[in-house]
C-alpha cells in the first residue's frame, strides 16, 4: 500500500504544474486547441528559421542591407504582413449558419418592435442589418409571417415545393441555406463552405475566403522571394563551408516544394473566385442535390468573371450574404455555348 500511495503522490505532484498552466491558460485544457496552438507555433518557427538562416549565413545580404536598406525593409515588411494575415485569417469567422439565423431573428424582432412603436411600415434600412440575399436586404417580406424569420428566408432561396426536412441539418437542427455545409471539425454549419483548413485551425467560408486568398498570395510571394535569396547566396558562396551549403540546399528544396504547392493552391482558388465556386462544390458536385442536374461546364452561381471578382473583393462587408438557387431558365442561359457576339460583348465577364 505504501508503494501505491507514493505513486499516487508522485502523479498528483506531476499534475500540479499542468493544472496551474491550465488555470492561467484555459485554452490549453482543450486538446483541439492545444493542437491548433502547436501548429501555429510550428508555422511561426518555420518562418523564423527560413528567414533567420539567410541573415545568419549570408554576409552579402548584411552588406546589401547597409547599402540598400529599402530592399531588406520591403522583404521584412512582407514577412511581417504574411504572419499578421495568417493570424487574422485564423481568428476570423467563416460565417456560421447559427450566427446568421440569430441575426435574422433578432433583426426581425427589432423591426416588429419598431413597427408597433411607430405604426409605420418597417424599413430594412433602419438599423445595422448584415444579412443580405442576392444584394437586397433580408427583411422585405418577413413581417406578418406565421413561420419563423429564418425558415421563411431559407425557403425563399430554394425552388417552390422544397421540403423543410430535407434542408435541416441533423447535427445543428437548423435549416441550411444553399451552398452551406456542416463542418464536423468545427461542429457547426458554415455558409458557402469551402473547406476546413488544418493549418489555420478554422473553416474557410463566406466570411473569410477573401482573407484566405490574400494569405496564400502573400505566403506564395514570400516563398518565391526567399527562394531567390537562397539561390543568390548559393551562387556567391558555393565554395564556402560545405555544411552551410548542405543546410541551405536542404532548406531550398523544402522551400521549393512548399512554393509549388502554394502556387497551385493560389491558382486553384483564383479559378474558384472567378467562377464563383467552392472547393466542396467542385469536388463533391455529384453528391450535392442542387448540383446533380447541372452540366459539368456550367457554373450555376457565376455572374461573370468581373462581377464575381467584384463581389468577392468588395462586397464582403456582409459575411452572412446568401444566394438563391438559379432557376431552370437561368441555368439554360448559362449552358448556352458562347458565340462570336458573346465574346465581343464580354458575356463571360458580365
Amino acid at each position: 500500500m505504501t508503494i501505491v500511495n507514493v505513486c499516487r503522490s508522485l502523479r498528483a505532484s506531476s499534475c500540479r504544474p499542468l493544472d496551474r498552466c491550465y488555470r492561467f491558460l484555459p485554452c490549453l485544457s482543450d486538446p483541439a486547441r492545444r493542437s491548433a496552438l502547436g501548429l501555429k507555433v510550428a508555422l511561426v518557427m518555420l518562418h523564423l528559421i527560413y528567414v533567420g538562416m539567410l541573415f545568419l549565413f549570408d554576409g552579402g545580404l548584411i552588406e546589401k542591407t547597409k547599402r540598400e536598406p529599402w530592399y531588406t525593409a520591403i522583404y521584412l515588411a512582407l514577412f511581417v504582413a504574411t504572419l499578421v494575415q495568417y493570424f487574422v485569417t485564423s481568428a476570423s469567422s467563416p460565417g456560421f449558419v447559427l450566427d446568421a439565423m440569430r441575426t435574422v431573428n433578432e433583426s426581425n424582432t427589432i423591426f416588429r418592435k419598431a413597427l408597433l412603436a411607430s405604426k409605420q411600415p418597417a424599413s430594412s434600412k433602419n438599423g445595422s442589418v448584415v444579412v443580405t440575399v442576392e444584394g437586397s436586404q433580408m427583411a422585405r417580406s418577413l413581417l406578418g409571417s406565421n413561420a419563423t424569420s429564418w425558415t421563411k428566408l431559407v425557403m425563399d432561396l430554394y425552388p417552390p415545393g422544397t421540403s423543410v426536412r430535407s434542408l435541416t441539418c441533423s447535427y445543428c437542427n437548423v435549416e441550411q441555406p444553399p451552398r452551406s455545409k456542416h463542418c464536423h471539425d468545427c461542429d457547426k454549419c458554415v455558409l458557402q463552405f469551402d473547406h476546413h483548413c488544418v493549418w489555420l485551425g478554422t473553416c474557410i467560408g463566406l466570411g473569410n475566403h477573401c482573407k484566405f486568398w490574400w494569405y496564400i498570395c502573400e505566403e506564395t510571394s514570400l516563398c518565391l522571394w526567399t527562394g531567390i535569396m537562397y539561390i543568390t547566396y548559393l551562387k556567391a558562396n558555393i565554395s564556402s563551408a560545405w555544411w552551410k551549403d548542405a543546410i541551405v540546399i536542404l532548406l531550398l528544396v523544402t522551400l521549393s516544394i512548399s512554393m509549388i504547392f502554394l502556387l497551385l493552391l493560389l491558382l486553384f482558388h483564383s479559378y474558384l473566385v472567378l467562377t464563383n465556386q467552392t472547393t466542396y462544390e467542385l469536388v463533391r458536385r455529384r453528391r450535392i442535390p442542387y448540383l446533380r442536374g447541372v452540366p459539368e461546364r456550367v457554373y450555376p452561381f457565376s455572374k461573370g468573371a468581373c462581377r464575381n471578382l467584384y463581389e468577392f473583393c468588395c462586397l464582403r462587408s456582409s459575411k452572412y450574404r446568401m444566394e438563391r438557387l438559379p432557376t431552370a431558365q437561368e441555368l439554360e442561359e448559362k449552358s448556352r455555348p458562347y458565340t462570336f457576339c458573346d465574346v465581343v460583348t464580354c458575356r463571360c465577364c458580365c
